[in-house]
């Protein structure tokens, strides 16, 4: 894929390297992460999870980038060879996949920011101003030029990217608190009683996940300030302490402004999308003529991979509010309020209601599908109901406790 050839809205002043954290479990969206890390879960009817966070780097203007890979990552290996250039005109243009290279002994990541240590050597060699390490399972966009810019006009020596979310949701992330001017004044990794924000009782503001360090302050805490701990996060051991003794400051994500945003989007938009029923929910708010994330912008574009198929072909049926993917081929067949990947075949008499059908799947005759996540290379067999029963949905396929079934990857007959 070739890069973005777009201006950035503020382009990064510094020289910056960037650390994509791509190898997860993804344990709460079994069983779409059997076979696959969670960044590399499909999404949306031609993305990856992953192409979010990489297209935000491209088009902020940073192209140094180096994406550290680990759980069943041979299907993330390949989507990225075959869809991201990973060279670009010069030697700083860059998109490199990073295994576990072990350079400080026989062990995997023990933690995000182990993982980051592990890898010390490319900071090194690269010698950046500033390392921006991103994690690759979060669904938003954002100018990360305007984060740069904020962290270093505060002269700030580490900053945090921010979101307030419901405080029943709180417990999942990491809780700041922060003074007038931004800068942090505390920070609890996944609190049990997380505390509301100064003013708004209902929400809490929490740490995305993503972070800005000047490179001597990262090199510092991972080589000589926490080079005895062996299980080493960022959230868990590094920014609760960190606000104490340097300058840690919290970026507003509400305040960055991308072009091509419609009124009616939600603003800012953000999903960390860890379990079924959120993966879901994030893909029917790409639907509808108003939705809550429109990826039809032309000024920031999410990338995705390459598909040397036809394009999609209807004969006949009845769509409504649908995504329909390149080499579709649909004959009468119902479909609503649905997505379908790339070369999804559905048949006479198929109706798909409130689901997501992955690529190259095939619904045949008659079958009925509703509020139902059909992963790749699949086929439900003619006349097959699912989502009507949620006894019988279980006891042949997945049901998540929101109600969505699950059909897992390549599962052509029902266990």
């Amino acid at each position: 894929m070739a890069t973005s050839s777009r201006v950035p809205a503020i382009a990064p002043t510094k020289r910056v390297l960037a650390i994509v954290l791509a190898g997860g479990k993804g344990e709460r969206l079994h069983p779409l992460t059997h076979e696959r890390s969670k960044p590399a879960v499909p999404f949306g009817g031609k993305y990856r999870i992953v192409d979010f966070v990489l297209s935000n780097f491209v088009n902020s203007g940073v192209q140094s980038i180096y994406v550290l890979v680990q759980y069943m990552s041979q299907s993330l290996i390949e989507y990225l060879r075959s869809n991201w250039r990973t060279a670009g005109l010069t030697s700083e243009q860059f998109i490199t996949v990073v295994p576990p290279q072990m350079r400080l002994g026989t062990m995997w990541y023990r933690g995000t920011a182990d993982a980051v240590r592990q890898n010390l050597n490319l900071i090194h060699d690269f010698d950046p101003d500033i390392v921006a390490v991103f994690g690759a399972d979060h669904v938003y966009r954002m100018d990360v030029g305007q984060m740069i810019q904020y962290h270093v006009e505060r002269g700030a020596d580490a900053t945090i990217a921010t979101i307030p979310v419901p405080l029943k949701s709180a417990s999942s992330f990491g809780i700041l608190e922060t003074d007038a001017k931004g800068r942090v004044i505390g920070f609890v990794e996944k609190p049990p009683e997380p505390k509301h924000m100064p003013g708004d009782t209902h929400r809490a503001l929490a740490s995305m996940g993503n972070y800005l360090f000047n490179k001597d302050l990262l090199v510092e805490l991972l080589k000589d300030t926490h080079k005895g701990e062996s299980d080493l996060d960022f959230g868990k051991n590094i920014l609760p302490l960190l606000h104490k003794s340097r300058k840690l400051y919290a970026y507003d994500f509400s305040t960055n402004v991308l072009p091509g945003i419609k009124p009616y989007e939600e603003q800012p938009y953000w999903r960390d999308v860890g379990t079924i029923a959120s993966f879901y929910d994030a893909n029917m708010d790409i639907l509808g003529a108003r939705p809550k994330l429109n990826l039809n912008n032309r000024r920031w574009f999410i990338h995705s991979g390459r598909y040397g198929g036809p394009p999609a072909k209807i004969l006949d049926g009845k769509l409504t509010n649908c995504i329909i993917g390149d080499g579709c081929f649909i004959r009468n067949a119902t479909i609503k309020n649905s997505i379908l990947g790339r070369g999804v075949h559905v048949h006479d008499g198929a109706v798909i209601e409130d689901s997501i059908i992955m690529d190259f799947s095939k619904v045949r005759a008659d079958a009925h599908i509703k509020r139902t996540i059909v992963d790749r290379f699949n086929e439900i067999p003619a006349k097959t109901k699912i989502g009507s029963s949620r006894e019988d949905d279980a006891k042949r396929y997945f049901v998540d406790p929101a109600g969505i079934v699950v059909v897992p990857r390549g599962e052509t007959v029902p266990r």
